[in-house]
């Protein structure tokens, strides 16, 4: 019998084992990544320290946490956060472990079964899951009294693990043909945007925490958690050092419950994915989708005015919406105008004025508008004649703008006011946001026209190279030209209220009103005749990425 067939079957070739041969795939595809370029190789290893820094540090932290009041709720909750960590970073980073695609493995005859096992045991090799182990160790041992504990943690620790990884696993699998579309690189091109909401909210919680009785603010939270996997694995440790079996009992019987349903469900959709219709129905359903999207286009423009300014309106909502990098831009403006009063109220040190974010971060969209269109803008300079032509444009560009700007900025000031109750500032706040959103869209009009720059197409870089600079003037030298454009306004604020005008404060809003429409409209009468004049500059200056 010669090698590679199997005793008893002949003419069948031996197989070879799945898991091991997983397993080197994925260390090959690690080191193969690393070669690409030193860059990716530096990146790689600085996240790796980073990691194991992180690890070190909070593994360390909850080590000396042991025997504090309340540590459970503590080690329940973040065990919950590290949980929910696993199950939304393969949406918003699906290319970070290229392993975490199946349909690469369409074509292999393979089983479900026995490629769920390889594929589970591939994915605990990385830095991720080590991180997770760490982690979920000094978490055990935060909350491990005695023996009995102890035997209980040793079982806790790694089903953790894996309940987090096969939820990983699983999600990436249910959703993998979004992740690979266009909506799915626009939602990981939003998954910055999250991470960063989601880390103030962090640092919020973490000063509450900062406080004598922080913990206990933990328990209702706690008393929650502590039934919902993998943290239920967790607080079995704990029970089981008071010597309560019963609920240490369930709780350890709901993690290995989650973990075979998690495997359950992964081999259901792996088989759904692996057996669904190729590329052609795929394709045919993707037309049909983008039929609905363009009868949606259409009763949008039904909304917006005729001619040239409806037809320059829907392609500025159309670019806000489908471009990554406009859709980023736009996305981070909105969060974090948002973000900030809420931010700033719950630490203590709120004041209405942190609403004027809001309109200051939205009103930087106008900048740089001609950038935007990158080299398709040559299509825009052959319309722009005469400066009706160029005002037309500029307005149209506004007006999309403001078709979002208005309502937002009066959400972030009713919702700022609403939240530190302080209803009777609510009229000269608002109008001031709305003089400071005209002066803005003014300064944008005459900054993208007199320092355009170019935003690459590729890559994650929204300046072209040699062109920092003049963003830079172009944005913060706008910026503080607004500023001063509304001064005026912000005089006779302080003037109201130094004189004790105080029942003529409301004479501010219907003066915001008017002052920021007749700013934007100065801006956009005097930047037209100059994007005449600058069409070639501008369109060398777009073309530069």
């Amino acid at each position: 019998m010669s090698a590679g067939f199997a005793p008893g079957a002949p003419g069948r070739t031996a197989s070879p084992a799945l898991t091991p041969l997983f397993v080197r795939l994925k260390l090959s595809l690690l080191r193969n990544g690393l070669r690409r370029s030193p860059g990716r190789a530096v990146a790689y290893i600085a996240s790796i320290l980073v990691g194991l820094v992180c690890a070190a540090g909070a593994t360390t932290g909850l080590v000396l946490l042991r025997g504090v009041a309340h540590i459970d709720a503590l080690v329940v909750l973040l065990t919950g956060l590290l949980t929910l960590g696993w199950a939304v970073m393969p949406l918003f980073f699906p290319s970070g472990d290229e392993t975490l695609d199946p349909t690469r493995l369409v074509m292999l005859p393979l089983r479900p079964r026995p490629l769920i096992v390889a594929l589970l045991t591939a994915s605990l090799v990385g830095i991720g899951p080590f991180v997770t182990l760490a982690l979920a160790t000094g978490a055990a041992v935060a909350v491990a009294d005695g023996p009995a504990a102890t035997v209980v943690a040793v079982c806790a620790v790694p089903l953790t693990v894996l309940v987090c990884v096969a939820l990983a696993r699983t999600v990436a699998t249910a959703s993998i043909r979004l992740l690979t579309s266009r909506r799915g690189r626009d939602l990981a091109v939003l998954g910055g945007l999250f991470v960063a909401l989601g880390g103030q909210l962090v640092n919020l919680a973490a000063q509450k925490l900062g406080r004598p009785d922080g913990l206990s603010v933990l328990e209702p939270v706690g008393e929650v958690l502590r039934w919902v996997p993998p943290a239920s694995a967790m607080s079995a440790v704990a029970d089981a050092g008071r010597g309560a079996w019963v609920p240490a009992s369930v709780g350890l019987g709901l993690t290995v419950l989650a973990l075979v349903l998690l495997l359950w469900w992964w081999q259901r959709m792996l088989t759904t994915l692996m057996t669904s219709p190729d590329g052609s129905t795929l394709q045919a359903a993707e037309k049909d989708g983008g039929r609905a999207a363009k009868d949606g286009a259409r009763g949008l423009a039904r909304l917006l005015p005729d001619g040239r300014t409806g037809a320059v309106m829907l392609r500025t909502l159309r670019y806000a919406w489908r471009d990554p990098k406009s859709k980023m831009s736009w996305a981070t403006s909105l969060g974090v105008g948002l973000l900030i009063p809420i931010v700033y109220a719950a630490q203590g040190n709120g004041t209405v004025y942190t609403a004027f974010v809001g309109p200051a971060l939205i009103g930087m969209q106008m900048y740089n508008q001609f950038g935007q269109d990158t080299s398709a803008f040559w299509m825009v300079a052959s319309t722009l004649a005469t400066p009706r032509d160029a005002y037309r444009e500029l307005r149209a560009r506004a007006l999309a703008l403001c078709l979002v700007a208005v309502p937002y900025v009066t959400l972030v000031v009713v919702g700022t006011v609403a939240f530190l109750d302080a209803w009777s500032s609510l009229v000269e706040i608002y109008g001031l946001s709305l003089a400071l959103l005209g002066a803005l869209v003014a300064t944008g009009a005459l900054t993208s026209t007199l320092f355009p720059y170019s935003v690459p197409s590729d890559g994650n870089k929204n300046i072209a190279p040699g062109q920092a600079s003049i963003a830079w003037f172009s944005l913060f030298g706008g910026m503080l030209v607004g500023l001063v454009l509304s001064a005026p306004l912000v005089a006779l604020t302080l003037w109201l209220h130094l004189a004790g005008h105080h029942a003529m404060l409301w004479t501010l809003l219907p003066a915001g009103v008017v002052y920021g429409a007749a700013m934007a409209q100065l801006g956009l009468r005097i930047a037209a005749p100059l994007v005449v004049r600058r069409v070639p500059e501008i369109l060398a200056a777009v073309r530069k990425g």
